[in-house]
Order: structure tokens, then C-alpha cells, then sequence
């Protein structure tokens, strides 16, 4: 397909995926997560490692691989497994530490992206690295509250949303389409049409108890709650999700996932990354994918703390394409700003 007919795919993903969304925002969210969830961690890893991750050398990714261990740990060690194993206080102690260090981790990631791309020699690497993380956890200690948002929404709405819409606007700002201008417009619509959305919380009453476990044993519920913080004034963890405002964030949520993993499968044809695969590689990611889904449908809390490391590793190692993206977005409108001057 050529780049008018991928944007007019999007128009009706968006679409469809909005309409799904309404329909069984609960449903919808774990049926992607679990299906498309995997497969697309897994042919996105290859597509960048393909593409030397965006940064030129790929054995820098060993850097956003060692942060994804850390930040999974936490995730792992949930497992009933190590029940046990956590019943140790030095265990549990730093179980408590890499929990509560996840902003910065994050952070740090972030600072190393930059660095990264803008300094080639290690020595000025190291020095901005080094002063930015120290800035950065100095800022997180004196903002508590922005800490816990940022732990809470770079995996997960920044992540889906935000960088989706970003490569959305690139992907316009290269090919000029009607349908792409109507895709990009859909995207900042669909939150303002959820807002302004009569609901009727008793139509979602009927969740299956799959569904509701599955729901339960996520850390979702938490970006729920954040989003609803926006909103309402809400103390500790006090918040029904199934109020006309917690089915209103989880439809966005639905949507947001939902929508992300479909507009990545809608573009192969324009950035290629089928065209990375050998016949091995895409055995290995299918057999791969048959055991994440098997594990999701045996347990989705299993599944969930398992791939909680591919999960995060394919957001970490996207940073380096999220910030390149920014980057280049801002040189085309400074072009555009200064090309009519």
C-alpha cells in the first residue's frame, strides 16, 4: 500500500477501535494487550535492532536492556515462586528500593537517550549523562507527586498515545495527505469525545470473571487511578472504576492500546520492517507468541509479571526512535516557521 491508502487504514482503525473501545472497554484492553500486545514487542525489537536502534552503534542497547532487568525485577519477584524468597527482609528491602526507583530509572534512560544522540565523544557522554541524571533526581526528590506520574505514564499513555501521535504528525509532515491530516485530527478528538460521552455504568456491570481478574492482577488499575486524579479529587486508592468516570479513562485506555498496536501492524508497508525478517527470525517470534498467549490464557497475572520484561525493554529501547522523532519534528517546523519569514 502506498502512503494514502495506509493513512485511510488508520482513519477506519481509529474509528473501529474507538467504536470497540465504547463497546467493551475492558474486554477490548486485555484482548490486545494479551493478542497483539507480544508480537508487536517482538517484531519492533527486531525492526530496531535492524536499524542499530536509532543510535548508530546497536551494543549501546545493552544500556536500555540492563535498565529494563531492573525495572522488571520488581514485577518478577510478585511471582508465587519467590513468596518465600520475599519474606526476607533484605529481599523485601530491596524489592522496596528498585520498586520506588522506577522514575528514575526511567529518567536516567531518558538522560542517556540524549546523550546518545547528541555527544559522540564518551568523555562529554559521560559529563552530561552524569550532571543530567544528578539534576534529574535532585528535581524528582523536590517533586515527589511528578515522580510517581512519571513511573506511572512513560511505560504506558506517553508510550501508546502521545509517540504514537508524534509519528503520526512526521509521518503527515513527509507525505501530505488528506487522510493523514484527518487521522492526526481524529487522535486529539477521541479524548474529547470520550469526556463529553453520556455513560451508563450499569451497561458494563456484566464483565466476565476472567476479565475482571485479569483487570485486578494488572498494575493498570494505578494508571486508572492517576488519570482520575485529574479529575476528581481522590485520597489513597478510594476510586470506582466501574463510576461513569473509570469506564470513560478505561475506554481511552482501550483505545490507546488498542489503536497503538494497529497502527504499528498498519505501516509495514511503509517503514519496512517486514522486510527484516528471515524465515528463523519469524519462527522464533511465532513460537515466542504462542507461548506468551498460553501463559496470558493459563494466568494473565503470570503472563503480565513474565513479559513484564520484553514489555519494558521494547518501551526502553524505543527511546532512542522517541527522541529522534521530537528532534526531527522540531526541524521541520523550524523550517516551516523560517522558510515564510
Amino acid at each position: 500500500m502506498n502512503s494514502k491508502d495506509v493513512d485511510i487504514l488508520n482513519v477506519i482503525l481509529i474509528i473501529v477501535s474507538l467504536y470497540a473501545a465504547f463497546h467493551i472497554p475492558f474486554g477490548l484492553f486485555i484482548f490486545s494487550y494479551v493478542f497483539l500486545g507480544p508480537l508487536h514487542y517482538l517484531t519492533e525489537i527486531n525492526w530496531l535492532k535492524e536499524k542499530e536502534y536509532f543510535l548508530g552503534k546497536a551494543n549501546w542497547s545493552s544500556i536500555f536492556i540492563f535498565f529494563a532487568v531492573f525495572l522488571s525485577i520488581p514485577f518478577i519477584l510478585k511471582l508465587s515462586v519467590f513468596a518465600e524468597l520475599m519474606k526476607n527482609e533484605s529481599v523485601k528491602k530491596y524489592y522496596d528500593v528498585l520498586n520506588s526507583a522506577s522514575d528514575e530509572i526511567y529518567l536516567i534512560a531518558l538522560i542517556c537517550t540524549i546523550g546518545l544522540l547528541y555527544f559522540k565523544n564518551k568523555i562529554h557522554l559521560a559529563a552530561f549523562v552524569t550532571i543530567g541524571s544528578i539534576i534529574a533526581l535532585l528535581l524528582l526528590h523536590h517533586f515527589s507527586a511528578t515522580a510517581m506520574s512519571i513511573a506511572i505514564f512513560i511505560p504506558t499513555l506517553i508510550h501508546v498515545y502521545v509517540f504514537t501521535i508524534l509519528f503520526m504528525i512526521y509521518g503527515l509532515l513527509k507525505n501530505r495527505t488528506t487522510p493523514g491530516t484527518i487521522s492526526v485530527i481524529l487522535m486529539f478528538v477521541v479524548p474529547i469525545i470520550i469526556i463529553f460521552s453520556k455513560i451508563n455504568p450499569e451497561a458494563y456491570y456484566g464483565l466476565s470473571d476472567y476479565t475482571q481478574t485479569s483487570y485486578l492482577d494488572s498494575t493498570f488499575g494505578g494508571l486508572n487511578l492517576e488519570i482520575a486524579k485529574w479529575f476528581v479529587p481522590i485520597e489513597g486508592s478510594n476510586f470506582n472504576f466501574l463510576s461513569s468516570l473509570g469506564i470513560k479513562i478505561q475506554i481511552f485506555v482501550a483505545f490507546a492500546y488498542t489503536y497503538h498496536y494497529l497502527n504499528w501492524f498498519s505501516k509495514t508497508s511503509i517503514i519496512r520492517w517486514d522486510k527484516t525478517m528471515t524465515k528463523s527470525k519469524i519462527t522464533a517470534i511465532l513460537a515466542i507468541w504462542g507461548i506468551s498467549i498460553s501463559i496470558y490464557l493459563y494466568s494473565f497475572k503470570i503472563g503480565f509479571i513474565i513479559l513484564s520484561f520484553l514489555s519494558l525493554m521494547h518501551v526502553l529501547l524505543e527511546f532512542p526512535l522517541n527522541i529522534t522523532t521530537i528532534r526531527e519534528l522540531v526541524k521541520k517546523v523550524n523550517v516551516a516557521i523560517f522558510s515564510k519569514n
